[in-house]
């Protein structure tokens, strides 16, 4: 298993257009056999600083949604919607796994 931890850094003056994208992904992800565990929006503190968190059964299962999101129509819709109205000024990834206890 891993999980895919995402920081983003926003144009806080276009949460509405980054709360629409996240959206977007949460559905996604879940129909090319991930699970998302949900965004996490700026509340207190920094105001432009999000988190998003989304599991796949394997790193390889991860690589095969990456290239199914690269064709598929509306993965590109969400890519385009951060492109076009900048709400993400720059992200960071991180692959994490479980410790079994």
């Amino acid at each position: 298993m891993v999980t895919i931890h995402l920081r983003y850094e926003l144009d806080d003056t276009k949460l509405d257009d980054f709360e629409e994208y996240g959206r977007r992904w949460v559905g996604l992800v879940n129909r090319l056999g991930g699970e998302h565990h949900g965004y996490f929006l700026p509340s207190e503190g920094d105001s432009d600083v999000a988190y998003a968190l989304f599991t796949f059964p394997s790193l390889a299962r991860y690589e095969q949604y990456r290239q199914e999101a690269a064709t598929d129509p509306e993965c590109q819709a969400a890519f385009e919607l951060a492109r076009t109205t900048g709400c993400i000024k720059r992200y960071e990834r991180r692959f994490l796994r479980p410790l079994d206890a």
